[in-house]
């Protein structure tokens, strides 16, 4: 557990995180790596997971039924895939694939709200933390679709 506390200190998620919720958060977590063009998740699917990604690429996608798969986002290495298990009905709302070799850490989603209910300041450090992250991916969003549609 030592190393997985470590590994999330390390990660920009867990960042400047109080020793006790690291140890929290490595309680749930584990160490996991998907194959190149390996689905992590598919849109639908429960959201029993979020992952703190190390290394390796992965396309955040959305199918469309007359081009198939479109690319909205890719993530890489310092960032965060799956913010879904926060939300009922804990559903994802993408497909996740890996665009080479990832490496990351693992978290449980039932876990994390179990922690959230047992622990008020754990959960508000943790929402503030994953509100950032659903920021940053509302702001990415943004100028892809000014890029798309242009500012006009």
């Amino acid at each position: 557990m030592e190393i997985l506390k470590l590994a999330i200190a390390e990660h920009p998620f867990g960042k400047n995180l109080e020793p006790r919720f690291l140890k929290m958060l490595a309680g749930g977590a584990a160490h996991v790596s998907f194959k190149q063009d390996q689905h992590i998740f598919r849109e639908g699917e429960e959201c029993d997971f979020t992952f703190l990604i190390n290394s390796g690429s992965v396309a955040v996608d959305i199918y469309s039924p007359t081009k198939g798969a479109i690319t909205i986002q890719t993530l890489s290495d310092g960032e965060v895939l799956g913010w879904s298990w926060l939300v009922p009905p804990f559903r994802k709302h993408f497909d996740a694939r890996a665009l080479e070799v990832v490496h990351a850490i693992s978290i449980k989603g039932q876990y994390l709200r179990d922690l959230c209910e047992q622990d008020h300041d754990f959960g508000y450090e943790l929402l503030k933390r994953f509100i950032g992250v659903v920021a940053n991916r509302l702001q990415k969003t943004r100028l892809q679709l000014i890029d798309i549609y242009g500012d006009n």
